[in-house]
């Protein structure tokens, strides 16, 4: 073999290497590039450690954005109504999976102030939603909404204490995922 094909042959992973590489760049930045923008006003916005945004370094949905990442739906139990509700929306660990997220915590801040801290875990192993609907209707600000993190409570005994019904968080505005 002559020395200019040993020196192309060694070089070729390194070619295949460097190609791999650049697709697998490219794709996240066509994932990134892949969000689109609201279209209504935007009810939600994602930020901290997510790869997919559409507004600088954060992410902005509108109710229609939400809706088209797939609604579930339980009822359940509250310490803030008198029967059974039945709340319908994303489920939280669908919404993140959206964006790309890859911290381990969310904080989750309300239109009145309010701040909660979640622990990731939490969003698959409860079926953590966020939602849109109570009892079928949207909410409006002025009873818990537009969108509600709520978990299922009466699914688990531990889900019924002080810890998980502090995690809720009405009237969601932002997440920053940590």
């Amino acid at each position: 073999m002559t020395d200019f094909l040993k020196h192309a042959v060694s070089r070729r992973p390194v070619a295949a290497a460097l190609a791999v590489a650049t697709c697998f760049a490219f794709s996240r930045r066509t994932a990134a590039a892949s969000l689109a923008l609201p279209a209504e006003r935007p009810v939600l916005t994602v930020s901290g450690k997510i790869a997919n945004t559409n507004k600088g370094d954060a992410a902005q949905f509108d109710r229609p954005m939400l809706e088209a990442l797939g609604m579930s739906g339980f009822k359940t139990m509250t310490p803030w109504y008198p029967g059974p509700v039945r709340f319908d929306g994303v489920r939280m660990d669908r919404l993140l999976e959206t964006v790309g997220a890859s911290g381990d915590r969310v904080l989750a801040y309300a239109l009145n102030d309010y701040t909660t801290e979640l622990p990731v875990s939490d969003f698959a192993a409860y079926g953590v939603l966020l939602a849109l609907k109570r009892d079928g209707e949207y909410m409006p600000v002025r009873d818990k909404g537009p969108l509600f993190i709520v978990y299922p409570f009466d699914s688990r005994p531990e889900l019924k204490h002080q810890r998980f019904y502090s995690r809720s968080a009405w009237q969601l505005a932002r997440l920053d995922v940590r």
